[in-house]
């Protein structure tokens, strides 16, 4: 690998991301907003308090406060007071919320047009790229749920081990803040 490539791949990486935030605006949302709402609407029910989408966008959770208060004065997330304690709250992204986040954006369709085999190694180098970045910074990965190592199947959703809590099946293709990828076997 020449020495400056490391330097011409994060910046292609930041010229997609630009691109893509560019793209982002969707109503009357900004990029920042559209970011929050798309992570709620992909987040399973333990991950959505403001501190958690704070630290899944890397933004300051006064920002991410002041975003989130803004989408829902204007209809598009719903907020929930955590019923054991009063000062604990969460978000769920209201049906106004999930017609936008529905629609794919423009990077989507031109990684859809990629073969299997290249789309899955792009996928797995960036997996690497992220992972290394958040073990330097002590972040959180924030997995998809049924690849985690606390995640049992059991019927149709599963259960998670971690919280001993059930699992709807739709829950397991959702975002967790608790992720921890699956530990090695050992033969």
């Amino acid at each position: 690998m020449a020495n400056d490539s490391p330097a011409q791949i994060r910046s292609l990486i930041d010229r997609l991301a630009r691109l893509d935030a560019a793209e982002a605006w969707l109503g009357d949302l900004n990029p920042a907003q559209v970011a929050a709402l798309s992570y709620l609407s992909r987040a399973n029910r333990f991950s959505r308090s403001p501190s958690q989408v704070a630290d899944y966008l890397g933004a300051t959770r006064g920002t991410t406060s002041q975003t989130l208060k803004v989408l829902q004065r204007k209809g598009y997330l719903v907020e929930q007071r955590s019923l054991s304690d009063r000062r604990s709250i969460s978000y769920s992204v209201s049906r106004e919320g999930q017609a936008l986040v529905g629609d794919e954006a423009p990077i989507e369709a031109v990684l859809r047009c990629l073969d299997g085999a290249q789309a899955a190694a792009i996928e797995h180098t960036l997996r690497e790229i992220l992972q290394a970045l958040l073990d330097k910074r002590g972040g959180r990965a924030f997995g998809v749920c049924r690849t985690c190592r606390y995640h049992q199947k059991r019927g149709a959703g599963g259960f998670c081990t971690l919280l001993s809590e059930p699992l709807k099946e739709e829950e397991t293709t959702q975002i967790c803040f608790e992720h921890k990828a699956p530990q090695p076997a050992h033969n």
